[in-house]
């Protein structure tokens, strides 16, 4: 009997060898390059991208094309780029497949699992639970497009998807076999919650280990796991491939590097490195955005590092509703001056 894999170790997606075990999971609204490549800096070994529409890239909207799909050379360092894309229509999916891979895609994810309303309603995300024979059709469509079937040849493709629609289902489960035997995708990413719960509720880690031992194609965990520990330990019971780190991620990149030492150990970041990756995400966002727009798309950022400036807490409420409401990043940085004289004075 071989020994359990450790999360630092290689491991194959298709055609392509991954270089350990610890992903950034897809993050709707969030992951583009920079945040992908703040996960390739701590250690991760593949990013996923937020999701794209599979319409606005077949139609070549500027905005998608330009900026969701773009990606950096900084980020391949690190190991595979993966572009995430959600839509219900096989042409349109065929279509999107083929332009990813020509802006350069390592790996291709179709999202099976978004519970949010507004992708549901368009027979994307997980409303294809519901309809797995197009499910099938749409993921056969993106294996097609990315130039191969399967593992025989062309970028691989994976699907993301929730246990299935409402608590106590198994949808998804069962179509996540289909998926790898009748469509040739190479990997799937498995959340064991429903998309009825949305991120609430304890995931389903014994239905996730039956996919994993009865799957004929490597699981990528994903769902309920914040810390180092949880981690580990959903890894451990379910026996996955990989795990892929998403909301425990956010403002915590630290976490990634605690997962992959030997040791397995980690101090806090100090405020000080917690301001320096502020800091330097500030820096990216306008590489990405312009000052203007990075000004107003940095506020979704902020309540991910406040809270771990370790400052009294009507401090860090302080500062955080001045966060939110500076007009420029001139204020913004001034403002984050304050935990470093706070600190100083504490010492």
């Amino acid at each position: 009997m071989s020994s359990p894999a450790r999360l630092d170790e290689s491991w194959t997606l298709g055609s392509l060898r991954v270089p350990n075990r610890v992903l950034l999971a897809p993050l709707a609204g969030i992951g583009n390059w920079f945040v992908r490549l703040q996960a390739k800096r701590y250690g991760a070994g593949m990013a996923v991208s937020e999701m794209v529409s599979s319409h606005a890239i077949h139609y070549r909207n500027p905005k998608t094309c330009g900026e969701m799909l773009r990606i950096d050379p900084r980020e391949r360092a690190g190991g595979p780029v993966a572009i995430q894309l959600f839509g219900e229509d096989p042409a349109m999916m065929r279509s999107a497949a083929a332009h990813v891979v020509a802006a350069g895609a390592d790996v291709i994810d179709i999202n099976m699992g978004c519970p949010v309303p507004k992708v549901r309603k368009t027979g994307a995300g997980a409303a294809l639970l519901e309809n797995p024979d197009l499910a099938v059709a749409v993921a056969r469509a993106a294996v097609e497009g990315a130039g191969g079937v399967g593992e025989a040849g062309g970028v691989p493709v994976t699907a993301k998807l929730r246990s299935g629609l409402r608590p106590g289902e198994d949808s998804g489960f069962q179509l996540a076999h289909r998926l790898v035997a009748e469509a040739g995708v190479a990997a799937i990413g498995f959340h064991p919650r429903s998309a009825a719960v949305h991120h609430k509720g304890t995931p389903d880690y014994q239905l996730a280990a039956r996919l994993v031992r009865s799957l004929p194609a490597p699981v990528i965990l994903t769902g309920g796991m914040d810390d180092a520990d949880g981690v580990r330990r959903a890894f451990a019971a379910t026996g996955a491939a990989a795990v892929m780190l998403a909301r425990g991620a956010l403002g915590n990149p630290w976490l990634f590097a605690e997962l992959l030492e030997p040791d397995g150990e980690r101090r806090p970041p100090s405020s000080e490195e917690v301001l320096a990756e502020l800091d330097w995400t500030i820096e990216r966002a306008v590489e990405h955005l312009g000052e203007e727009r990075a000004t107003r798309y940095l506020r979704k950022f902020y309540p991910w590092y406040v809270p771990r400036l370790q400052l009294p807490v009507a401090a860090a409420r302080s500062l955080q509703e001045s966060l939110q409401t500076a007009d420029t990043l001139a204020r913004v940085r001034d403002l984050l001056d304050l935990p470093r004289r706070t600190s100083a004075l504490a010492v």
